[in-house]
């Protein structure tokens, strides 16, 4: 009987509890999407929401990846993609990643808890490093801080034991391409 009451006592506590945190005023003023309160409009049509798949062209991928490879968008989303038909030793797949909030250093940390080999290397006359997964000389990624923040990299994956060029240099002439045009 006794475990009951104290069972109900804690209940009403937490009860009492929530609903006095949900009960609270917020100050200031609301504003309805697309308002603010200096009259700035927002942009709430996102038409250029993926504005960063486009940074390099189809075409700029193609010359540097394999010439007379044709490049088709794979998916757009969270990061970039590219198949290539025709690519010098068969298929391959190009990856862009832009994280807005992200350092070289927590990529480089990332890389060492995955087992990648890391390295540094220089893009554009800035520190970048340069990735590559175990046992895997068929791909490569280079990743540099962005103009403005936080970091960009490309990942080239050619078909797996083909004849083709360096990876490692089709992913930095990527990122220097990219670099390039986001100042």
């Amino acid at each position: 009987m006794r475990a009951r009451g104290v069972r109900g006592m804690l209940a009403a506590t937490a009860l009492l509890a929530l609903t006095a945190g949900c009960g609270q005023t917020v100050g200031g003023t609301a504003f309805p999407a697309g308002g603010s309160p200096s009259g700035d409009s927002v942009n709430t049509d996102f038409d250029k929401l993926l504005r960063e798949c486009e940074v390099v062209t189809t075409q700029q991928i193609a010359d540097v990846v394999g010439k007379d490879a044709y490049v088709t968008p794979s998916f757009y989303g969270a990061v970039c993609m590219w198949d290539l038909e025709g690519a010098p030793g068969g298929n391959a797949m190009v990856t862009l990643n832009w994280y807005e909030i992200s350092t070289l250093n927590n990529e480089k940390t990332n890389n060492d808890r995955l087992g990648y080999s890391t390295e540094n290397v220089t893009v554009e006359g800035r520190r970048a490093i340069q990735t590559r997964r175990p046992n895997d000389p068929d791909s490569c990624g280079v990743s540099a801080a962005a103009a403005d923040q936080g970091v960009i990299g490309f990942w080239v994956n050619y078909h797996p034991g083909s004849g083709h060029p360096d990876p490692c240099e089709a992913a930095r002439k990527l990122t220097e391409l990219t670099l390039n045009l986001a100042r």
